[in-house]
């Protein structure tokens, strides 16, 4: 697993999903997420919005990423 550290209080999943490279765009992460694609803390997660704060773990495609504080 992976670690993505961010600068602010929380980051949006959509937007996570980008940062990390696992989506290339927002449609594409808005389609995978409520496809139910997405897996945040071990849960499937289908709100494109939920805010991801550091310790939160996001699994999609195979790959893994926790997010940490800056």
């Amino acid at each position: 697993m992976e670690t993505i550290q961010i600068t602010t209080e929380f980051i949006r999943l959509d937007s996570f999903l980008k940062l990390t490279g696992m989506v290339d765009t927002g449609g594409q992460a808005k389609f995978v997420i409520q496809g139910g694609e997405v897996e945040v803390n071990g849960d499937i997660c289908t709100m494109r919005g939920k805010k991801l704060r550091p310790g939160d773990a996001v699994s999609y495609g195979g790959k893994s990423f926790a997010v940490a504080a800056e």
